[in-house]
């Protein structure tokens, strides 16, 4: 008898459930754009803008919500956001002239990563805060801002490196380092350097991004940062922002004990106690070494019972590691204006990857897996290029003789290969266990794909395009499209919701009125 099928069911928001559930609309679409094709979703993203507002109004505080634009390039997503109250995080020349481009005023926009000369300039002519990484990119901008005449460029120091100090006594030190920022300890000599550029920068702030899910390690930079805040006042500046960065996460699945099940039955694979779950015994970071298991999952945590807007307002109750207080209440108490940029949380649910499915080999045994190839390749859709598994959503071709399809048939067992004349070109490297078989002409739909999986890793391989985007947009109980750089707000009609949000932001009720209009 064939083991239970080890599904992992993508968690579906109202609007995206509606979207992936329209197959008259998606597959027209896709006859005329073509497959791959990137689907994005701008309400949903003014929805999760409001569901960050609201963390920051339970905690009384004020400050700015970023959104880190290299999560996702659409036009379409930006556009909507600068009809909101959000703001930008840019981290190239090109997405700064891009955020510009699409109706983002200098004052909505922060400026982060490395930074070429001409990135700096621009940012500096247009009044962009500038996040500087030390003391030789400091020099840099006061240099530019003194040569061409500049008004006074307004920068975030950003920090890393921080000693946590225990409420109670003891230090702890951060386990994970990063290649940006500056140093905690080196931080008196980067504010002498902007101390002898006072005439060419003003020190806003200061600011840290860690590549971290841990809670305590975040807790501990918040609480160093207000730490610095302090000595830049000791130092005659008037900094008033702590700009947090992202790292909020997504809970991409619906059920916490598929997770835990598919995980455990991962890791009895690896160990030969089961039969293999994956091509070529691929482990995802797991070997079997004579029976010993090495490693470690290399895996997004793809459940999450805290992620996004909760992340945050979890953080933000969190105890700061030496005050024994809220950091929420430590922020307020200082007057500290608080800033967040997150990229994937911001764009949850806000879209999908569609394929077509072209060819779909093997018999009707119950124990052999098919594989289907799909009209797209593993760049189109790197879901597991950054750890990510979920399943996708099987969507018929509607017409006559598919009602079997649509309501019946037995759960399958599919590798998921793409169109690249290469063995590595695999969509999924794990057996995907769906509730039917496929047929050539059906749509398989990638959910959740807006925040990096959609076109951070899309390429020209084999001379064939990425993936083409469009932005869709319900109403009058109808679904409607636009080429994703043909999007513009103003031809959607307005939400009540989101006009409530300019200003001051929608209450969280407004949010979950809005999860349900669809």
């Amino acid at each position: 008898m064939p083991a239970a099928p080890l599904y992992l069911e993508p968690r579906l928001a109202p609007r995206l459930t509606s979207l992936l559930a329209s197959g008259d609309f998606l597959h027209p679409l896709v006859d005329g754009l073509g497959t791959p094709l990137n689907v994005v979703l701008p309400e949903q993203i003014a929805e999760n803008v409001r569901g960050f507002r609201s963390v920051f109004r339970r905690h009384h505080l004020r400050g700015a919500v970023h959104f880190a634009h290299k999560a996702n390039r659409s036009s379409a997503l930006v556009r909507r956001l600068a009809s909101t109250d959000a703001s930008l995080d840019v981290a190239s020349l090109e997405e700064l002239q891009h955020a510009l481009s699409c109706g983002f005023t200098p004052e909505r926009i922060g400026a982060t990563g490395p930074k070429e000369p001409e990135f700096l300039w621009l940012a500096a002519r247009t009044g962009v805060t500038v996040n500087v990484e030390g003391a030789a990119e400091l020099d840099a901008l006061a240099a530019l801002v003194r040569r061409h005449r500049l008004r006074r460029a307004r920068v975030l120091l950003r920090l890393s490196d921080f000693a946590g100090e225990r409420a109670g006594g003891g230090v702890r030190l951060l386990s994970r380092r990063s290649r940006f920022g500056t140093p905690m300890s080196e931080l008196d000599a980067l504010l002498k350097v902007a101390d002898r550029h006072r005439e060419a920068v003003e020190v806003a702030g200061v600011a840290y991004h860690l590549d971290t899910t841990s809670l305590q390690e975040k807790a501990a930079a918040l609480e160093g940062c207000v730490r610095a805040m302090n000595e830049c006042l000791e130092h005659g500046l008037r900094p008033t922002v702590i700009d947090i960065g992202g790292g909020f996460g997504v809970n991409y699945l619906a059920h916490e004990a598929q997770w835990e099940t598919y995980t455990t039955q991962l890791t009895l694979a690896a160990l030969g106690r089961r039969p293999p779950m994956t091509w070529r015994r691929h482990g995802y970071g797991l070997s079997n070494d004579g029976g010993t298991l090495r490693g470690s999952l290399e895996l997004y945590p793809s459940y999450r019972q805290v992620a996004g807007a909760d992340y945050l307002d979890t953080l933000l109750t969190h105890a700061a590691p030496s005050l024994g207080r809220p950091l929420g209440e430590v922020l307020l108490e200082h007057l500290f204006d608080l800033s967040v940029e997150p990229g994937r949380a911001l764009v949850d649910q806000c879209g999908a990857t569609l394929a077509r499915v072209l060819e779909v080999r093997g018999g009707d045994e119950a124990e052999e897996v098919l594989t289907v190839r799909l009209g797209m390749n593993a760049d189109d859709c790197a879901l597991e290029e950054h750890g990510i598994l979920l399943d996708p959503v099987l969507v018929p071709r509607p017409g006559a003789g598919r009602r079997e399809a649509r309501e019946g048939g037995r759960p399958v067992r599919v590798y998921l290969h793409g169109n690249l004349c290469l063995e590595s070109d695999l969509i999924t490297r794990r057996i995907v266990h769906l509730p039917r078989r496929p047929t050539p002409g059906d749509l398989l739909a990638f959910p959740n794909t807006a925040g990096y999986c959609m076109d951070f890793n899309a390429s020209l391989a084999q001379r064939r395009p990425p993936a083409r985007k469009a932005a869709v947009h319900r109403a009058g109980g109808t679904w409607h499209w636009s080429l994703d750089d043909l999007y513009w707000p103003l031809h959607v009609p307005e939400d009540p919701a989101d006009t409530a949000a300019r200003p001051p932001a929608a209450s969280t009720a407004d949010v979950h009125e809005g999860l349900h209009e669809v």
